[in-house]
């Protein structure tokens, strides 16, 4: 029996590959390449055709149903439009279709910010001491959670007292002051687990490090063991700690170096959630030469 070829699943399969070549040639990372695939397909799903037969028009119609039909949040349409912005533009040659199409407002809000007290109550409640020294290294020296979990031995230096931070995010290296505490913590932690290859925090194949949502989960789990109300996730710990530098007198600068901000704006938020920070600045009018005791007048 002769097997038919549908000739437009043919022309969608060749363009999800060149697709996927495109962003691997612009150095993409695996993640966001799976990502900008996906929703590459769901648009073209949405309408059953090649998104070579499609363009403007359709692009927005479909952005619309995200929003009203789907309910879809901002952040959810952004990676949407991100996705065929870059399909258009560079897959298909055809910047026209999208140079129209607005990038969605999406809100930023303010993260919680756990205090130093509330910081000790979490990692009491952690069971597991890879979890916890997890959470330990991301709070002590300001790292993402991907960053922690990706940790090599080779990466602390205890000589220079140092962290080796490796293709961080957009790919970039940086090194982090790291604290004597835990680095006597992460010796104990060695000594105990005795981590077989080069992972400080292997996963259930000792080949890979552990995975973001399993320590996601364990934070969860401790936040709600040490009744904590405020949204707990790993990412909490990196807050914190630029939150907590702030309020000790820490050049905004310095933070933004240690977080590996690309820009100031980003760092500076942390100045609107310090409340310490807030409280130390002088309003005008208490620098008025006022006479003692008068009010008006």
């Amino acid at each position: 029996m002769a097997v038919v070829v549908n000739h437009k699943e043919k022309t969608m399969g060749e363009l999800k590959e060149k697709m996927a070549a495109d962003l691997e040639l612009r150095c993409y990372r695996p993640d966001t390449v799976k990502m900008y695939l996906r929703l590459s397909e769901r648009f073209a799903g949405h309408f059953m055709r090649s998104p070579a037969e499609m363009g403007e028009e359709e692009i927005r119609s479909y952005l619309l149903h995200l929003l009203r039909d789907k309910k879809a949040g901002p952040s959810v349409v952004k990676m949407s439009v991100a996705a065929l912005k870059f399909l258009y533009t560079h897959t298909l040659n055809r910047p026209e279709e999208v140079v129209r199409i607005p990038w969605p407002r999406t809100p930023k809000p303010l993260p919680d910010i756990l205090s130093g007290t509330e910081v000790s109550r979490l990692l009491e409640n952690v069971r597991s001491l890879k979890h916890r020294m997890i959470m330990m290294t991301a709070y002590g020296a300001g790292l993402r959670v991907g960053e922690a979990c990706s940790l090599k031995a080779g990466d602390i230096d205890s000589k220079r007292m140092l962290i080796h931070i490796r293709d961080g995010k957009r790919g970039r290296d940086r090194y982090l002051m790291l604290p004597k505490r835990l680095l006597l913590c992460l010796r104990e932690y060695w000594k105990i687990a005795r981590p077989p290859g080069d992972w400080l925090f292997p996963g259930r194949d000792p080949n890979g490090h552990i995975g973001k949502s399993a320590v996601a989960d364990a934070v969860r789990k401790a936040a709600h063991q040490a009744g904590i109300a405020k949204r707990v996730t790993p990412h909490v710990f990196r807050h914190s700690f630029a939150t907590h530098l702030l309020e000790t007198g820490t050049d905004i600068r310095t933070i933004q170096v240690l977080l590996g901000h690309g820009s100031i704006r980003t760092t500076e938020r942390y100045v609107k959630v310090s409340r310490a920070h807030v409280g130390r600045t002088k309003s005008p009018l208490d620098l008025l030469g006022t006479k003692k005791g008068k009010v008006l007048g």
